[in-house]
């Protein structure tokens, strides 16, 4: 029987009234084995709602890292210290047991990042982990790369995400030779501020496939399999796409110009309901970062990804 997805029941918006609720439809109807870190007390019950008490297995921590730690690197002194006894801290522990297979988590990116780097670690040679989503385009799909995870990051980093950004798109998605383009603000060598300069010399010497720089209409429009960028700049990136879908469907809608059933197919796909999460790869273990306000439908796709491919995840080695 392969193990656990461990489920940080505290983390997100919404608590246990949605992980919980996730878990078990991630376990019902997706086959997803899962154990659920938090409150014991608080996930019972939930479970209990749900008629799945002895269903799924609860592992209890009692602190919970708070939603308000926002950026990698930030989380406090406060909450640092508690972070090993709290529910994000305990299941990145049974990641590195190996008595879990991946972590899933809606908290706080920031925090998820730290505690992961503490409690899982980094694959070798890895400077910091860098999270990667596939992102719909008019030619399949493009992993950008990194979307929150490191917001100022050297150039070796942001060259280490396209090694990283690479793999996942061959492991992953089954790309054979990806295509790795570099954001910027022009398409022309030498483009950029000098994160993205310095970053532009190194990527020509890396055993992968550059392309050059790319523009930010290039990202939706599957120039390249992967748009590498800091984690700052991708963050911004991932909220633009899904805000301009949301109102340039909206506006369409208005115009009577397409059926609300066309509409909707469009909207699901950059819809993070649909794709459960980000990806957060550098680590010796497989970690899926969820949205903040992720619902239950949500969290079981978030819980369903790892699961199916947790052994190429790591993606270690290659840096």
């Amino acid at each position: 029987m392969p193990q656990p997805v461990a489920v940080d029941a505290m983390g997100g918006d919404h608590g246990p009234a949605e992980t919980v609720g996730g878990a078990v439809t991630a376990t019902r109807e997706h086959g997803v084995p899962v154990v659920l870190v938090g409150r014991a007390g608080e996930i019972r019950r939930e479970l209990a709602r749900h008629g799945a008490v002895g269903e799924i297995g609860v592992v209890h921590a009692e602190d919970v890292v708070p939603m308000a730690e926002r950026g990698a690197g930030a989380v406090s002194t406060a909450a640092a210290a508690l972070s090993a006894t709290s529910s994000l801290g305990v299941a990145c522990q049974l990641v590195r047991q190996g008595t879990a297979s991946a972590l899933v988590s809606a908290g706080s990116t920031g925090a998820v990042v730290s505690c992961a780097i503490r409690g899982i670690g980094r694959a070798p040679n890895v400077l910091r982990p860098a999270l990667a989503i596939a992102l719909p385009t008019t030619a399949g799909a493009t992993v950008l790369i990194d979307a929150g995870a490191t917001s100022d990051p050297t150039p070796e980093m942001v060259a280490q995400f396209a090694l990283l950004g690479a793999s996942y798109a061959r492991l992953v998605l089954g790309v054979a030779d990806p295509s790795v383009g570099l954001l910027s603000i022009g398409s022309e060598p030498g483009k950029g501020n000098r994160l993205i300069r310095r970053a532009g010399e190194l990527l020509p010497s890396l055993p992968l496939r550059f392309h050059g720089n790319v523009e930010g209409h290039d990202v939706l429009a599957g120039t390249t399999d992967v748009v590498v960028t800091d984690g700052f700049t991708g963050n911004v990136v991932l909220k633009n796409v899904e805000g301009s879908v949301r109102a340039t469907l909206s506006l369409v809608a208005r115009t009577g110009a397409a059926t609300p059933e066309a509409l909707r197919e469009v909207a699901r796909r950059y819809d993070p309901e649909t794709h459960g999460g980000a990806a957060l790869l550098g680590l010796t273990g497989t970690v899926v970062v969820a949205h903040g306000a992720s619902r239950a439908v949500t969290i079981a796709r978030a819980c369903r990804s790892p699961y199916v491919y947790a052994q190429n995840m790591h993606i270690q080695g290659t840096v």
